[in-house]
């Protein structure tokens, strides 16, 4: 088997992109398959963080109105509601409701906290993570999706889709893959400029050190650190270590 091949996960180069995985090519030429989330993982992760921004819209809501009405048993709506009413209480409670997915998506570099659950987060066609304008376009289009009721026509897509994705995605060109926070490196790469792909072949690299030709993970992981000269190999494995774990050289 090619060092190639043993980096380049437990997928044959065949399996190519959609219907299961996200096939991508890492900055040292390495194949990575990433694991597409289907239609049940989006849905459990969905449902967790509706009940997150509804119990955090209700919680503001309840707290707000008891300032408001300057009472703490009174959570009552005025009959006629005024603009401190409408800045204090309301305005709050919609962009906790609408404002959720975007800010923690961004945030939490593709997460929410029920994407986190559920073990995916979202990234590029490409494998990388998805930027600002990415991110916005792809809950703009949450209102399409949501027609007509419930993320109908969003679940739909995600289930007739090669790569399971709704409208705001494809709009966006991103997708859900998992996250395998449990098995890789990736849940615990502080360097910001270590992407997704670079973590995964980064994370198969130390895994498989061992296993593997003397030259070729010598020639590896030069190409991972941007070295061009040859250098002690105890010395590249402490540097791979680090650049895993985001400490500075």
């Amino acid at each position: 088997m090619k060092t190639e091949d043993a980096l380049s996960g437990t997928l044959p180069r065949s399996a190519g992109e959609g219907w299961g995985h996200l096939i991508v090519n890492s900055v040292t030429g390495v194949e990575v398959a990433l694991p597409v989330g289907g239609p049940g993982v989006r849905a459990y992760a969905f449902v967790i963080d509706w009940h997150i921004r509804a119990i955090l819209a209700a919680a503001w809501y309840v707290i707000g109105m008891m300032l408001y009405n300057r009472d703490f048993a009174d959570i009552t709506p005025p009959l006629e509601t005024d603009g401190a009413w409408f800045g204090f209480i309301a305005a709050p409670v919609a962009a906790i409701y609408f404002l959720y997915h975007p800010v923690l998506e961004i945030a939490m570099h593709g997460r929410t906290p029920g994407k986190r659950i559920a073990g995916v987060r979202i990234v590029t066609r490409t494998g990388g993570m998805p930027l600002l304008g990415a991110h916005l376009i792809r809950n703009v289009f949450r209102i399409i999706d949501n027609f007509p009721v419930f993320y109908g026509l969003g679940l739909i897509m995600t289930m007739f889709t090669r790569s399971h994705v709704r409208v705001g995605d494809l709009a966006a060109g991103t997708l859900l893959v998992y996250d395998h926070a449990s098995t890789t490196l990736l849940e615990h790469v502080k360097n910001p400029a270590l992407d997704a792909r670079t973590a995964e072949v980064l994370n198969e690299l130390l895994k498989r050190w061992d296993t593997l030709d003397v030259e070729a993970r010598r020639r590896m992981a030069r190409q991972i650190l941007h070295i061009s000269v040859d250098t002690d190999e105890a010395i590249l494995r402490a540097e791979l270590q680090r650049l895993a774990l985001g400490s500075k050289s």
